[in-house]
């Protein structure tokens, strides 16, 4: 089956997927050139993208050349008598200089090896601090959703929930912000959700393979919400959805559909679904007129109400926005705080792809997941959020001991400065190839599942 695709909306996330990761590539890279600089190695080159045959832009400066590659899978910088992903062997037979990186030091190998993965750190908080300087933070407390949540995909209600739950706790500890739940049940595989349903409390069992379910589901929309009233938000003037061309405006409040009552949009679903292709006739309140407005439905049962926006449900009361404006030095410790929560949320996030009773590993994807992540039109708050996650996610996945990623190389010179002896060169040679095969594996299971839904 074909897939529509709205190209400009792909051209907007296309462009600021590779603006973020060109930021991130040469912000990683810098952190491996100028340690290496300040240990005077030589640097050969420094790279945007892999140049493999020939290079978009380059220009020689000293004696390092710097250029862009054309294939956008990385990037990086050639240190003169290291083992990388160069496989330079011909310099490495030959006897060892003083400007090469296997002529320096143990401990200021490691520092050269931590370098790009320091600098994404440090990129990370620096952005954060700069987020919550310039727009704050807006936080939406759980005990303010005096209704309770909103259900909003299938697997939620397999497991238990219902529309208008309380959420209490997740595996005994208290969610405080809506704007973490989500992850905290999903993180939360084999656990238990604490719910207060008509004021008694219940427990809710979260099944260790709920994440794999979702995946399976394909299903991009979110899977709780706090539950919203039946009133209809602002349609944008090229609008034609159904909804608009019977007549429904801004504030009308929605209070029964064929003359059976609703009070909130979850309700609206099913009675619609009984219609598809159909008609619909919705009582509505507007200031002091009760209307009769009769829609048409689609053939999925929607009529595209619009909601109103959060801003404008936190004035009627029905949520609570707790805004935090930072100060240009309060920012700072604001940034490396949340920097390391969302480390910490990743980390979490990765323990399921090791578990294979969870079947996350179904959900690993490549470049059309990540661009997916990023906004439809051109935000620069959103744009700076997702490019901060990112630098997070390359520090953590350049540190693990693989060969050929920065975490191996760590792993070798720890060794090494344990044990007194150097791995052998060709022992390195041989690392670094196994290194790339398992990197090349795994970058084509992650862009196969975006392309084909393999084990899905």
């Amino acid at each position: 089956m074909l897939l529509a695709i709205n190209w400009a909306e792909f051209g907007i996330k296309a462009a600021q997927l590779l603006l973020s990761l060109s930021i991130l590539i040469v912000f990683h890279e810098f952190g491996h050139y100028i340690t290496a600089r300040w240990f005077k190695c030589r640097v050969e080159k420094f790279y945007l993208f892999f140049d493999p045959w020939f290079s978009l832009f380059k220009k020689k400066i000293g004696e390092t050349e710097y250029g862009i590659g054309w294939l956008p899978l990385g990037g990086y910088v050639k240190i003169s008598g290291m083992i990388d992903e160069s496989m330079d062997k011909e310099a490495m037979k030959l006897p060892a200089q003083d400007w090469e990186f296997r002529s320096k030091p143990a401990w200021q190998r490691l520092i050269i090896m931590i370098g790009g993965v320091t600098v994404n750190i440090i990129l990370a908080f620096i952005i954060y601090a700069m987020i919550l300087f310039v727009w704050g933070e807006d936080r939406t407390p759980m005990n303010s959703l005096k209704d309770g949540i909103w259900t909003q995909h299938s697997l939620m209600n397999e497991i238990g929930l219902r529309n208008g739950d309380k959420i209490l706790k997740v595996n005994g500890k208290s969610i405080e912000y809506l704007e973490d739940l989500n992850l905290k049940v999903l993180t939360g595989s084999g656990g238990q959700i604490l719910v207060e349903r008509n004021g008694k409390e219940q427990l809710i069992n979260i099944p260790v393979s709920l994440v794999g379910k979702l995946v399976e589901s394909r299903r991009k929309r979110g899977l709780l919400a706090y539950r919203i009233p039946t009133i209809v938000g602002a349609y944008d003037p090229k609008d034609t959805a159904f909804g608009k061309q019977a007549g429904l405006q801004e504030y009308d409040k929605i209070i029964a559909v064929d003359g059976k009552p609703v009070s909130f949009y979850d309700e609206m679903p099913l009675l619609f679904q009984e219609k598809k292709n159909g008609t619909a006739i919705m009582t509505v309140v507007r200031k002091n007129d009760t209307l009769q407005l009769t829609t048409k439905l689609d053939k999925d049962g929607r009529a595209g109400i619009p909601y109103l926006n959060h801003e404008q449900y936190a004035a009627m009361g029905i949520i609570k926005i707790n805004h935090q404006s930072f100060g240009f030095f309060e920012s700072f410790p604001a940034g490396v705080s949340k920097t390391f929560r969302k480390l910490g949320e990743y980390i979490d996030q990765f323990k399921l792809i090791l578990n294979p009773d969870t079947g996350a590993a179904k959900g690993i994807g490549g470049f059309a997941s990540m661009g997916s992540i990023f906004s439809p039109i051109w935000d620069w708050q959103s744009f700076w959020n997702i490019t901060a996650l990112f630098s997070i996610i390359l520090a953590f996945m350049n540190l693990l001991p693989i060969p050929a990623l920065d975490g191996g190389h760590v792993l070798f010179t720890l060794i090494e400065m344990i044990t007194g002896r150097k791995p052998n060169e060709k022992f390195l040679e041989y690392a670094q190839i196994v290194g790339m095969v398992i990197l090349f594996g795994l970058l084509i299971y992650a862009n196969g599942n975006d392309l084909f839904g393999w084990n899905r």
